[in-house]
Protein backbone atom coordinates (compact mmCIF):
# COMPACT_ATOMS: atom_id res chain seq x y z
CA UNK A 1 0.00 0.00 0.00
CA UNK A 2 1.83 3.16 -1.17
CA UNK A 3 2.04 6.14 1.16
CA UNK A 4 2.86 8.35 -1.85
CA UNK A 5 0.55 8.86 -4.81
CA UNK A 6 3.44 8.74 -7.29
CA UNK A 7 4.11 5.03 -6.57
CA UNK A 8 2.46 2.84 -9.21
CA UNK A 9 1.84 -0.86 -8.74
CA UNK A 10 2.91 -2.95 -11.76
CA UNK A 11 0.30 -5.67 -12.43
CA UNK A 12 2.80 -8.54 -12.48
CA UNK A 13 2.96 -11.20 -9.78
CA UNK A 14 5.40 -14.10 -9.62
CA UNK A 15 4.26 -17.13 -7.64
CA UNK A 16 5.97 -20.37 -6.66
CA UNK A 17 5.67 -23.17 -9.20
CA UNK A 18 6.02 -26.69 -7.73
CA UNK A 19 6.30 -28.19 -11.22
CA UNK A 20 9.77 -26.68 -11.65
CA UNK A 21 12.26 -29.31 -10.50
CA UNK A 22 15.99 -29.88 -10.72
CA UNK A 23 18.06 -33.05 -10.41
CA UNK A 24 20.44 -32.61 -7.50
CA UNK A 25 22.86 -34.93 -5.67
CA UNK A 26 21.39 -37.25 -3.04
CA UNK A 27 23.47 -39.01 -0.42
CA UNK A 28 21.83 -41.42 2.02
CA UNK A 29 22.63 -40.80 5.67
CA UNK A 30 25.62 -42.69 7.07
CA UNK A 31 25.19 -45.55 9.48
CA UNK A 32 24.51 -44.56 13.06
CA UNK A 33 25.86 -46.25 16.19
CA UNK A 34 25.42 -49.06 17.10
CA UNK A 35 24.69 -50.09 13.49
CA UNK A 36 27.93 -48.92 11.87
CA UNK A 37 29.30 -51.59 9.57
CA UNK A 38 33.05 -52.20 9.89
CA UNK A 39 33.31 -53.41 6.29
CA UNK A 40 30.83 -51.51 4.08
CA UNK A 41 29.33 -48.05 3.98
CA UNK A 42 25.63 -47.63 3.39
CA UNK A 43 26.37 -46.21 -0.05
CA UNK A 44 28.36 -49.31 -0.92
CA UNK A 45 25.56 -51.60 0.24
CA UNK A 46 23.10 -49.77 -2.03
CA UNK A 47 25.52 -50.11 -4.94
CA UNK A 48 26.02 -53.82 -4.29
CA UNK A 49 22.26 -54.33 -4.37
CA UNK A 50 22.11 -52.67 -7.79
CA UNK A 51 24.98 -54.83 -9.01
CA UNK A 52 23.13 -57.95 -7.84
CA UNK A 53 20.33 -57.32 -10.35
CA UNK A 54 20.35 -59.33 -13.55
CA UNK A 55 20.79 -57.39 -16.82
CA UNK A 56 17.06 -57.50 -17.54
CA UNK A 57 16.25 -56.01 -14.13
CA UNK A 58 18.82 -53.25 -14.56
CA UNK A 59 17.44 -52.38 -18.01
CA UNK A 60 13.83 -52.37 -16.79
CA UNK A 61 14.49 -50.06 -13.84
CA UNK A 62 16.77 -47.75 -15.84
CA UNK A 63 14.17 -47.40 -18.61
CA UNK A 64 11.49 -46.52 -16.07
CA UNK A 65 13.52 -43.87 -14.24
CA UNK A 66 15.02 -42.22 -17.31
CA UNK A 67 11.58 -41.99 -18.93
CA UNK A 68 10.15 -40.30 -15.83
CA UNK A 69 13.06 -37.88 -15.53
CA UNK A 70 12.87 -36.99 -19.23
CA UNK A 71 9.47 -35.35 -18.59
CA UNK A 72 11.27 -32.46 -16.87
CA UNK A 73 14.93 -32.69 -17.88
CA UNK A 74 17.21 -32.80 -20.91
CA UNK A 75 20.22 -35.09 -21.31
CA UNK A 76 19.13 -37.36 -18.48
CA UNK A 77 21.73 -40.04 -19.18
CA UNK A 78 24.52 -37.46 -19.09
CA UNK A 79 23.32 -36.24 -15.69
CA UNK A 80 23.11 -39.77 -14.25
CA UNK A 81 26.51 -40.75 -15.61
CA UNK A 82 28.06 -37.60 -14.16
CA UNK A 83 26.58 -38.39 -10.79
CA UNK A 84 27.93 -41.95 -10.98
CA UNK A 85 31.43 -40.60 -11.61
CA UNK A 86 31.00 -38.20 -8.66
CA UNK A 87 30.49 -41.09 -6.24
CA UNK A 88 32.67 -43.80 -7.82
CA UNK A 89 35.92 -44.03 -5.92
CA UNK A 90 34.69 -41.56 -3.30
CA UNK A 91 31.81 -43.29 -1.54
CA UNK A 92 31.67 -46.51 -3.53
CA UNK A 93 34.50 -48.75 -4.65
CA UNK A 94 35.55 -48.48 -8.29
CA UNK A 95 35.05 -51.72 -10.19
CA UNK A 96 34.01 -53.40 -13.38
CA UNK A 97 30.59 -51.85 -14.04
CA UNK A 98 28.85 -51.71 -17.40
CA UNK A 99 27.10 -48.68 -18.90
CA UNK A 100 23.55 -49.43 -17.76
CA UNK A 101 24.68 -50.35 -14.24
CA UNK A 102 26.59 -47.06 -14.04
CA UNK A 103 23.52 -45.05 -15.02
CA UNK A 104 21.26 -46.88 -12.58
CA UNK A 105 23.75 -46.43 -9.73
CA UNK A 106 23.88 -42.73 -10.61
CA UNK A 107 20.08 -42.61 -10.33
CA UNK A 108 20.24 -43.98 -6.79
CA UNK A 109 22.43 -41.04 -5.79
CA UNK A 110 20.20 -38.35 -7.34
CA UNK A 111 16.89 -36.81 -6.41
CA UNK A 112 14.40 -34.48 -8.04
CA UNK A 113 13.94 -31.30 -6.02
CA UNK A 114 11.09 -28.82 -6.43
CA UNK A 115 13.14 -25.72 -5.69
CA UNK A 116 10.32 -23.18 -5.61
CA UNK A 117 7.44 -25.33 -4.40
CA UNK A 118 6.57 -23.21 -1.35
CA UNK A 119 7.59 -19.59 -2.07
CA UNK A 120 9.25 -17.26 -4.56
CA UNK A 121 10.35 -13.99 -3.03
CA UNK A 122 13.09 -11.47 -2.06
CA UNK A 123 14.03 -10.41 -5.60
CA UNK A 124 16.88 -8.35 -6.96
CA UNK A 125 17.13 -6.97 -10.50
CA UNK A 126 20.02 -6.03 -12.80
CA UNK A 127 20.62 -5.44 -16.52
CA UNK A 128 20.89 -8.74 -18.38
CA UNK A 129 24.48 -9.52 -19.48
CA UNK A 130 23.28 -9.93 -23.09
CA UNK A 131 21.72 -6.78 -24.58
CA UNK A 132 22.04 -7.98 -28.18
CA UNK A 133 19.22 -6.69 -30.36
CA UNK A 134 17.75 -4.40 -27.70
CA UNK A 135 16.66 -1.01 -29.05
CA UNK A 136 17.93 2.29 -27.67
CA UNK A 137 16.08 3.29 -24.53
CA UNK A 138 15.03 -0.28 -23.79
CA UNK A 139 16.65 -2.82 -21.49
CA UNK A 140 16.73 -6.57 -21.11
CA UNK A 141 16.53 -7.52 -17.42
CA UNK A 142 17.71 -10.32 -15.16
CA UNK A 143 15.85 -11.02 -11.92
CA UNK A 144 17.13 -13.21 -9.11
CA UNK A 145 14.70 -14.70 -6.58
CA UNK A 146 14.74 -16.84 -3.48
CA UNK A 147 12.89 -20.07 -4.06
CA UNK A 148 11.87 -22.25 -1.12
CA UNK A 149 11.28 -25.97 -1.50
CA UNK A 150 11.13 -29.16 0.54
CA UNK A 151 12.49 -28.81 4.07
CA UNK A 152 12.13 -25.00 3.92
CA UNK A 153 15.47 -24.91 2.08
CA UNK A 154 16.22 -21.83 -0.02
CA UNK A 155 17.85 -21.77 -3.44
CA UNK A 156 18.51 -19.01 -5.98
CA UNK A 157 16.46 -19.00 -9.16
CA UNK A 158 16.22 -16.51 -12.02
CA UNK A 159 13.80 -14.87 -14.45
CA UNK A 160 14.39 -12.64 -17.47
CA UNK A 161 12.37 -9.68 -18.66
CA UNK A 162 12.28 -6.46 -20.63
CA UNK A 163 11.70 -2.78 -19.91
CA UNK A 164 10.49 -0.64 -22.81
CA UNK A 165 11.16 3.04 -23.49
CA UNK A 166 7.90 4.03 -21.84
CA UNK A 167 8.68 1.98 -18.73
CA UNK A 168 6.42 -0.97 -19.51
CA UNK A 169 7.73 -4.06 -17.77
CA UNK A 170 7.32 -7.61 -19.01
CA UNK A 171 8.67 -10.78 -17.38
CA UNK A 172 9.32 -13.79 -19.59
CA UNK A 173 7.75 -17.15 -18.73
CA UNK A 174 10.43 -19.36 -17.16
CA UNK A 175 11.70 -22.45 -18.90
CA UNK A 176 9.88 -25.64 -18.00
CA UNK A 177 13.26 -27.26 -17.41
CA UNK A 178 16.09 -26.56 -15.00
CA UNK A 179 19.64 -27.82 -15.31
CA UNK A 180 21.76 -29.44 -12.64
CA UNK A 181 25.10 -27.55 -12.72
CA UNK A 182 28.39 -29.39 -12.69
CA UNK A 183 30.10 -28.70 -9.38
CA UNK A 184 33.81 -28.24 -8.68
CA UNK A 185 35.57 -27.15 -5.50
CA UNK A 186 37.89 -24.15 -5.87
CA UNK A 187 40.30 -22.45 -3.43
CA UNK A 188 38.41 -20.32 -0.95
CA UNK A 189 39.28 -17.96 1.88
CA UNK A 190 40.81 -20.74 3.96
CA UNK A 191 42.56 -23.96 2.88
CA UNK A 192 39.97 -26.11 4.67
CA UNK A 193 37.00 -24.12 3.38
CA UNK A 194 37.01 -24.19 -0.43
CA UNK A 195 34.60 -22.29 -2.58
CA UNK A 196 32.41 -23.83 -5.25
CA UNK A 197 32.40 -23.34 -9.02
CA UNK A 198 29.15 -24.12 -10.83
CA UNK A 199 29.25 -24.85 -14.56
CA UNK A 200 25.90 -23.86 -16.06
CA UNK A 201 26.73 -23.75 -19.77
CA UNK A 202 23.96 -26.26 -20.52
CA UNK A 203 21.33 -23.67 -19.55
CA UNK A 204 19.62 -22.17 -22.58
CA UNK A 205 18.59 -19.11 -20.59
CA UNK A 206 19.07 -17.96 -16.97
CA UNK A 207 15.65 -19.24 -15.88
CA UNK A 208 17.06 -22.77 -16.21
CA UNK A 209 19.78 -22.08 -13.62
CA UNK A 210 19.19 -23.12 -10.02
CA UNK A 211 21.80 -22.46 -7.34
CA UNK A 212 20.97 -24.91 -4.57
CA UNK A 213 22.98 -25.58 -1.38
CA UNK A 214 26.17 -27.51 -2.08
CA UNK A 215 28.53 -27.08 0.90
CA UNK A 216 27.91 -27.82 4.61
CA UNK A 217 27.66 -24.09 5.54
CA UNK A 218 24.87 -23.77 2.93
CA UNK A 219 23.05 -27.02 3.68
CA UNK A 220 19.86 -25.36 4.96
CA UNK A 221 19.70 -22.55 2.45
CA UNK A 222 21.19 -19.90 0.18
CA UNK A 223 19.17 -16.84 1.10
CA UNK A 224 18.55 -13.31 -0.19
CA UNK A 225 20.99 -12.79 -3.05
CA UNK A 226 21.70 -9.06 -3.49
CA UNK A 227 22.84 -9.06 -7.10
CA UNK A 228 24.71 -6.11 -8.62
CA UNK A 229 26.43 -5.38 -11.93
CA UNK A 230 29.86 -4.29 -10.74
CA UNK A 231 32.04 -2.22 -13.10
CA UNK A 232 35.77 -2.13 -12.38
CA UNK A 233 38.26 0.64 -13.11
CA UNK A 234 38.83 -0.74 -16.62
CA UNK A 235 35.09 -0.61 -17.40
CA UNK A 236 34.78 -4.41 -17.31
CA UNK A 237 31.52 -5.68 -15.83
CA UNK A 238 31.19 -8.57 -13.38
CA UNK A 239 28.01 -9.72 -11.67
CA UNK A 240 28.51 -9.98 -7.93
CA UNK A 241 25.99 -10.86 -5.27
CA UNK A 242 26.19 -11.21 -1.51
CA UNK A 243 23.91 -13.73 0.18
CA UNK A 244 23.42 -15.55 3.47
CA UNK A 245 24.48 -19.19 3.75
CA UNK A 246 22.52 -21.01 6.47
CA UNK A 247 23.91 -24.25 7.85
CA UNK A 248 20.99 -24.98 10.16
CA UNK A 249 23.02 -23.93 13.18
CA UNK A 250 24.52 -20.64 12.05
CA UNK A 251 24.87 -18.14 9.20
CA UNK A 252 27.70 -16.65 7.23
CA UNK A 253 28.01 -14.22 4.35
CA UNK A 254 29.16 -15.48 0.97
CA UNK A 255 29.48 -13.92 -2.47
CA UNK A 256 28.50 -15.02 -5.96
CA UNK A 257 30.72 -14.01 -8.86
CA UNK A 258 30.14 -14.47 -12.60
CA UNK A 259 30.64 -12.73 -15.91
CA UNK A 260 28.08 -14.52 -18.04
CA UNK A 261 26.08 -16.89 -15.76
CA UNK A 262 27.73 -19.81 -17.53
CA UNK A 263 30.36 -20.24 -14.81
CA UNK A 264 29.44 -19.09 -11.30
CA UNK A 265 31.73 -19.00 -8.25
CA UNK A 266 30.45 -19.11 -4.66
CA UNK A 267 32.98 -18.06 -2.01
CA UNK A 268 32.81 -17.26 1.71
CA UNK A 269 33.45 -13.71 2.91
CA UNK A 270 35.82 -13.21 5.85
CA UNK A 271 36.46 -10.73 8.61
CA UNK A 272 34.56 -9.19 11.53
CA UNK A 273 32.46 -7.07 9.19
CA UNK A 274 30.67 -10.17 7.83
CA UNK A 275 29.04 -11.36 11.05
CA UNK A 276 25.47 -10.40 10.16
CA UNK A 277 22.99 -10.48 7.30
CA UNK A 278 22.19 -7.83 4.72
CA UNK A 279 25.53 -6.99 3.11
CA UNK A 280 25.13 -5.14 -0.21
CA UNK A 281 28.04 -4.18 -2.46
CA UNK A 282 28.29 -0.80 -4.21
CA UNK A 283 28.36 -1.19 -8.04
CA UNK A 284 31.87 0.28 -8.34
CA UNK A 285 34.87 1.17 -6.17
CA UNK A 286 34.85 4.44 -4.28
CA UNK A 287 38.21 6.20 -3.98
CA UNK A 288 39.92 3.00 -5.12
CA UNK A 289 38.29 0.70 -2.57
CA UNK A 290 35.37 -1.70 -2.53
CA UNK A 291 32.41 -0.38 -0.54
CA UNK A 292 29.61 -2.26 1.15
CA UNK A 293 26.47 -1.54 3.15
CA UNK A 294 25.58 -3.87 6.01
CA UNK A 295 23.61 -4.26 9.20
CA UNK A 296 26.29 -5.39 11.61
CA UNK A 297 24.32 -4.67 14.78
CA UNK A 298 20.86 -5.91 13.68
CA UNK A 299 19.54 -2.34 13.89
CA UNK A 300 21.32 0.28 11.75
CA UNK A 301 22.84 0.65 8.28
CA UNK A 302 26.64 0.58 8.29
CA UNK A 303 29.21 1.53 5.65
CA UNK A 304 32.33 -0.59 5.16
CA UNK A 305 35.39 -0.28 2.89
CA UNK A 306 37.91 -2.91 1.88
CA UNK A 307 40.88 -3.41 -0.42
CA UNK A 308 39.98 -7.10 -0.63
CA UNK A 309 36.60 -8.14 -2.02
CA UNK A 310 36.56 -11.21 0.21
CA UNK A 311 37.57 -9.70 3.56
CA UNK A 312 35.68 -6.97 5.46
CA UNK A 313 36.38 -5.17 8.71
CA UNK A 314 33.84 -3.30 10.79
CA UNK A 315 32.57 0.01 9.43
CA UNK A 316 30.75 3.12 10.55
CA UNK A 317 27.05 3.58 11.28
CA UNK A 318 25.48 5.94 8.73
CA UNK A 319 21.67 5.52 8.97
CA UNK A 320 19.73 4.83 12.18
CA UNK A 321 16.00 4.35 12.90
CA UNK A 322 14.19 7.69 13.15
CA UNK A 323 10.50 7.15 12.40
CA UNK A 324 7.99 4.81 14.11
CA UNK A 325 7.76 2.42 11.15
CA UNK A 326 11.51 1.71 11.51
CA UNK A 327 11.92 1.86 15.30
CA UNK A 328 12.90 -1.83 15.51
CA UNK A 329 15.53 -1.77 12.74
CA UNK A 330 16.49 -0.33 9.39
CA UNK A 331 18.44 -2.07 6.65
CA UNK A 332 19.21 -1.92 2.95
CA UNK A 333 17.10 -3.55 0.26
CA UNK A 334 19.98 -4.24 -2.07
CA UNK A 335 22.97 -2.47 -3.51
CA UNK A 336 23.06 1.33 -3.73
CA UNK A 337 21.99 2.72 -7.11
CA UNK A 338 24.18 5.42 -8.62
CA UNK A 339 22.22 8.40 -9.95
CA UNK A 340 23.30 11.96 -10.75
CA UNK A 341 22.27 13.17 -7.29
CA UNK A 342 24.17 10.53 -5.29
CA UNK A 343 23.64 6.95 -4.13
CA UNK A 344 19.99 5.94 -3.91
CA UNK A 345 19.42 3.23 -1.29
CA UNK A 346 16.13 1.38 -1.01
CA UNK A 347 15.60 0.52 2.65
CA UNK A 348 13.35 -1.59 4.79
CA UNK A 349 12.13 -0.52 8.21
CA UNK A 350 10.62 -2.75 10.88
CA UNK A 351 8.00 -1.28 13.18
CA UNK A 352 5.16 -2.37 15.46
CA UNK A 353 3.77 -5.90 15.07
CA UNK A 354 6.91 -6.65 13.03
CA UNK A 355 5.61 -4.80 10.00
CA UNK A 356 8.24 -4.41 7.28
CA UNK A 357 7.89 -1.25 5.17
CA UNK A 358 9.92 -0.13 2.16
CA UNK A 359 11.46 3.34 1.96
CA UNK A 360 14.51 5.12 0.51
CA UNK A 361 17.40 7.41 1.36
CA UNK A 362 20.12 9.27 -0.55
CA UNK A 363 23.85 9.15 0.23
CA UNK A 364 26.56 11.51 -0.99
CA UNK A 365 28.22 10.23 -4.17
CA UNK A 366 31.78 11.01 -3.08
CA UNK A 367 31.36 10.28 0.62
CA UNK A 368 28.54 7.76 1.21
CA UNK A 369 28.87 8.17 4.96
CA UNK A 370 26.95 11.46 4.49
CA UNK A 371 23.18 11.09 4.51
CA UNK A 372 21.65 13.67 2.18
CA UNK A 373 17.98 12.82 2.54
CA UNK A 374 15.44 10.16 3.48
CA UNK A 375 11.72 9.54 3.31
CA UNK A 376 9.79 10.42 6.45
CA UNK A 377 6.99 8.01 5.53
CA UNK A 378 7.20 4.60 3.84
CA UNK A 379 7.34 4.27 0.10
CA UNK A 380 5.20 1.12 0.42
CA UNK A 381 3.75 -0.39 3.59
CA UNK A 382 1.98 -3.76 4.12
CA UNK A 383 -1.57 -3.76 2.85
CA UNK A 384 -4.03 -5.76 4.99
CA UNK A 385 -5.62 -7.06 1.79
CA UNK A 386 -2.57 -8.80 0.36
CA UNK A 387 -0.02 -9.56 3.06
CA UNK A 388 -1.32 -12.94 4.18
CA UNK A 389 1.35 -15.55 3.62
CA UNK A 390 4.19 -17.47 5.17
CA UNK A 391 5.40 -14.42 7.15
CA UNK A 392 2.55 -11.88 7.44
CA UNK A 393 3.08 -8.11 7.20
CA UNK A 394 6.50 -8.30 5.53
CA UNK A 395 7.56 -6.40 2.40
CA UNK A 396 11.15 -6.95 1.29
CA UNK A 397 13.46 -6.49 -1.66
CA UNK A 398 17.06 -7.44 -2.37
CA UNK A 399 17.68 -4.96 -5.17
CA UNK A 400 16.07 -2.39 -7.46
CA UNK A 401 17.28 -0.42 -10.48
CA UNK A 402 16.75 2.91 -12.21
CA UNK A 403 15.93 3.06 -15.92
CA UNK A 404 15.07 6.28 -17.78
CA UNK A 405 14.77 8.18 -14.45
CA UNK A 406 12.24 5.64 -13.17
CA UNK A 407 12.85 3.36 -10.19
CA UNK A 408 11.85 -0.22 -10.95
CA UNK A 409 11.31 -1.90 -7.60
CA UNK A 410 10.61 -5.63 -7.36
CA UNK A 411 9.55 -6.67 -3.88
CA UNK A 412 8.25 -9.67 -1.99
CA UNK A 413 5.03 -9.92 -0.04
CA UNK A 414 4.77 -12.04 3.12
CA UNK A 415 7.83 -14.12 2.19
CA UNK A 416 5.57 -15.83 -0.33
CA UNK A 417 5.42 -14.15 -3.74
CA UNK A 418 6.85 -11.24 -5.72
CA UNK A 419 5.40 -8.16 -7.38
CA UNK A 420 6.68 -4.81 -8.70
CA UNK A 421 6.32 -1.06 -8.26
CA UNK A 422 7.31 1.81 -10.53
CA UNK A 423 8.41 5.14 -9.04
CA UNK A 424 9.35 8.37 -10.88
CA UNK A 425 12.81 9.22 -9.59
CA UNK A 426 12.35 12.99 -9.50
CA UNK A 427 9.22 12.73 -7.39
CA UNK A 428 10.87 10.26 -5.06
CA UNK A 429 13.84 12.59 -4.44
CA UNK A 430 11.52 15.58 -3.97
CA UNK A 431 9.68 13.70 -1.22
CA UNK A 432 12.86 13.20 0.84
CA UNK A 433 13.68 15.34 3.87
Amino acid sequence: MPDHDFVAHVPITLHADPSRVVIRPFMPADDQAPFISPTQSRAQRITDRVLSLDPAGVHKDLTYFTANLARHHRDVEDVLLRRFHDVEGLVIDPGSINAEQSLLIGAYFCEEYSFEAAALFNPSIVPHPDQTGVSDGELRLLLSLRGVGEGNISSVTFRTGHCSKDGTLTIDPPSKQAISPRIKLIPGGEPDDPGVRLFCEEARNPSEIVIFPVTPPQRHGIEDLRLVRFVDDDANATYLGTYTAFSGGGIRQEILRTVDFKTIDLTALRGPGTDNKGMALFPRKIAGRYAMLGRQDHENIWLQYSDDLYRWETGVKIVAPRYPWEFVQIGNCGSPIEIAEGWLVITHGVGAVRNYCLAACLLDKHDPSKLLGRLSSPLIRPDPCDTDGYVPNVLYSCGAMVHQRTLLLPYAIADSFTTFASVPLDQLLAAME
